[in-house]
């Protein structure tokens, strides 16, 4: 009789009935990066969400920034971590060096993440994020969101493979290995600043801009104010004579700036340009 209690015991684990096993509980997390803000907060449980870093609330950084505000504000220090005792701590590349071997030396699991500079990087970023909040499932349907909306993307772009210029303040350029290169060329589209030479980013002349006749500006503000300098280049008569608004492509900077699951909206509102602009 004891033998045959044993198999059952057995065959029960196997079927993993409720009494048999439990699911370990999920990692509590905090965040010292803005990229690795967002994608927290999109696929964790808020309950794993122990902190986000200073830049998490800012508005023109962070896709999410009026939902940071429900977690705590971390400095983005060793020290202020620590406290919080978490299961992991994530944090992009470039964090200061000192901070991260301050925490991988007091036993801290430390997980970094690259700048993504392609569409695929950020999809397995996404994916990365998913298996390590534990929640691969909600890492599946913010990529399915992206690939739909690629797809609308290189629908509304089909016409031909317009030149589009990706010019921001003082006549910065993003070049042809970069996040946005990336996504125009995944659409269709071909990022102009090719014929600039530049390859990961720099700033252009208000010159070359103009002689480089590209189809449209990528911008980052649709406003015709000028707070500063810096603005006030993509904001040059020269420039707004070739360049009205029917030839200026408007997509807001915290949607392009990390790469995660925001760049479906991203793509979406690339999606809208398209179709509003002139050809």
């Amino acid at each position: 009789m004891s033998a045959w209690r044993g198999l059952v015991v057995v065959a029960s684990l196997a079927a993993g009935l409720p009494w048999a096993a439990h699911a370990a509980p999920l990692p509590r997390i905090a965040s010292i990066n803005v990229c690795t803000d967002q994608l927290l907060m999109t696929l964790a449980d808020p309950e794993q969400i122990l902190g986000l870093s200073p830049y998490a609330r800012d508005e023109a950084r962070s896709f999410l920034a009026s939902q940071a505000a429900s977690f705590p504000k971390l400095s983005g220090e060793a020290e202020d971590v620590l406290m919080l005792k978490p299961d992991i701590i994530v944090m992009g590349r470039f964090t200061k060096r000192a901070t991260r071997e301050l925490l991988q030396q007091q036993g801290q699991r430390v997980v970094t993440f690259d700048a993504a500079r392609t569409l695929d990087e950020v999809k397995a970023q996404i994916r990365k994020m998913g298996d390590l909040v534990g929640n691969p499932d909600r890492a599946d349907a913010a990529n399915a969101r992206i690939d739909a909306a690629v797809a609308r993307a290189r629908k509304a772009a089909s016409d031909k493979p317009f030149r589009v210029l990706p010019l921001e303040r003082r006549g910065w350029v993003s070049g042809s290995d970069s996040l946005i290169n990336s996504l125009l060329n995944t659409v269709g589209l071909v990022n102009a600043a090719g014929a600039l030479g530049i390859k990961y980013g720099g700033f252009a002349t208000l010159e070359a801009v103009v002689a480089l006749q590209p189809d449209y500006l990528l911008i980052s503000e649709d406003s015709d104010f000028a707070e500063d300098e810096g603005r006030a280049f993509v904001l040059h008569p020269a420039l707004e004579k070739v360049y009205p608004a029917s030839k200026r492509i408007a997509i807001a900077e915290k949607l392009t700036v990390c790469g995660g699951p925001m760049l479906a909206d991203a793509l979406d509102r690339l999606t809208d340009e398209l179709s509003r602009v002139e050809r």
